[in-house]
């Protein structure tokens, strides 16, 4: 197949996947009425108590950051309750700004199939009863299709509820902000503003703190595999959630070889206990020596690994959004998301973009289910010597 018939074949799948089914619409109909119907009066905090609903994994999480120091600037005296699966816990643990993290494995968050098709609801009305006891003056629902987490802060009978102007939230919303393909930090700075006012994207600083203990363990680590504070890192995370977010794996040894060999770097690769094969796969393509450090931190240590890095490399995901947190440069591979909403925070003179010129891209699909790979070329489409180049440029 060509390539302008691999991208009209493309375009046409991807419309498909995002028409709204039948049963979706039928849900939206239920949801509709259900947000319809009368409930219990709203329990009102004698303390202003605001709740944020975040249901999704590190990325995502971390560029809610911004808006919730700028909520916590805007209300010293409030108290700020994240509610996130456990999956997110630490990272927002490790901000000053958040009173209370709340955990619950989200339906369709979980990485889990539910166990019915009842289940999702009965344990939205569980977590609805819980959260009425705590009684909450606002919330502010961050994802903007999470109907389920808006069903549950009408549920919960929360008097103030914020979110997106989308079809299957909006019943269930007091304020429904219109939803732009804007940054997503600046998506989720637009749902504070009516407490913080609206902020200059130029003054918004994407941060993540560190702590002493775990910048001491990550220099007895790299101590362990010969790493001197002199010699310069590049870490590489290979993995990503879905194979089409994926950068072939002889490509990654190609560029660990050529960094060390070059530019005299030590290779860290880092990853999830399920990424090792991936890590090892790769390792054991290379000549030149590297370091593995997969499965062996967690969020907080992480973030040291890559605060003592020159560069952080890998596709688009979390770890790559925590690297530009901590002030590291970035080169990041984009295949179907859209670096526009979901790039970098930050200079683009240090987090570098590498994507694909190919026309269906970004298709925003994330699972491509059974379709081949050979049909989604975007990742394979970069080079070697295009990492490579952006690497340099982001060492300087």
């Amino acid at each position: 197949m060509d390539r302008d018939a691999l991208v009209l074949r493309n375009r046409s799948m991807t419309a498909a996947f995002h028409a709204t089914p039948l049963k979706h619409q039928i849900r939206r109909a239920l949801l509709t009425t259900l947000a319809s119907l009368p409930h219990l009066p709203a329990r009102h905090a004698a303390q202003q108590r605001i709740l944020l609903i975040r249901p999704d994994h590190l990325g995502d999480v971390l560029l809610t950051t911004p808006a919730i120091r700028a909520l916590r600037a805007a209300l010293p005296n409030a108290e700020l309750h994240a509610l996130v699966g456990p999956w997110s816990a630490r990272v927002l643990s490790s901000y000053s700004e958040i009173d209370t993290v709340l955990t619950l494995p989200f339906p369709g968050f979980s990485r889990e199939p539910n166990e019915s098709l009842r289940s999702p609801y009965q344990m939205a009305f569980g977590a609805a009863r819980h959260l009425r006891r705590i009684a909450y003056n606002a919330v502010i629902i961050f994802r903007p299709d999470h109907w389920w987490g808006a069903m549950v802060a009408h549920l919960a009978n929360i008097p103030e509820r914020i979110g997106y102007n989308l079809p299957d939230t909006a019943p269930f919303l007091t304020r429904a902000i219109e939803h732009t393909h804007e940054h997503a930090v600046i998506q989720n700075l637009r749902l504070v503003e009516h407490w913080s006012g609206p902020l200059v994207p130029e003054n918004v600083h994407f941060e993540y703190p560190i702590n002493h203990a775990d910048r001491l363990y990550v220099d007895g680590y790299l101590t362990e595999w010969g790493i001197t504070p002199q010699q310069p890192i590049f870490c590489i995370h290979a993995g990503s959630g879905t194979w089409v977010k994926q950068w072939p794996e002889e490509h990654w040894s190609a560029v660990a070889d050529i960094l060390f060999e070059q530019l005299d770097a030590r290779v860290v690769f880092t990853g999830g206990e399920h990424e090792l094969g991936t890590i090892k796969r790769i390792t054991s393509r290379m000549k030149q020596p590297s370091c593995i450090i997969a499965g062996e931190t967690h969020i907080g240590q992480l973030a040291a690994l890559y605060a003592r890095a020159r560069v952080v490399l890998g596709p688009d995901s979390g770890p790559l959004h925590l690297a530009s947190a901590v002030g590291t440069p970035t080169v990041t591979l984009y295949g179907p998301a859209d670096p526009l909403e979901f790039g970098p925070w930050g200079s683009q003179d240090e987090h570098l973009i590498l994507a694909s010129d190919i026309g269906c891209r970004p298709c925003r699909v994330l699972d491509w289910a059974d379709d081949s790979p050979e049909y989604h070329p975007c990742l394979r489409d970069i080079t070697v010597a295009q990492v490579l180049e952006a690497a340099r440029r982001a060492a300087r």
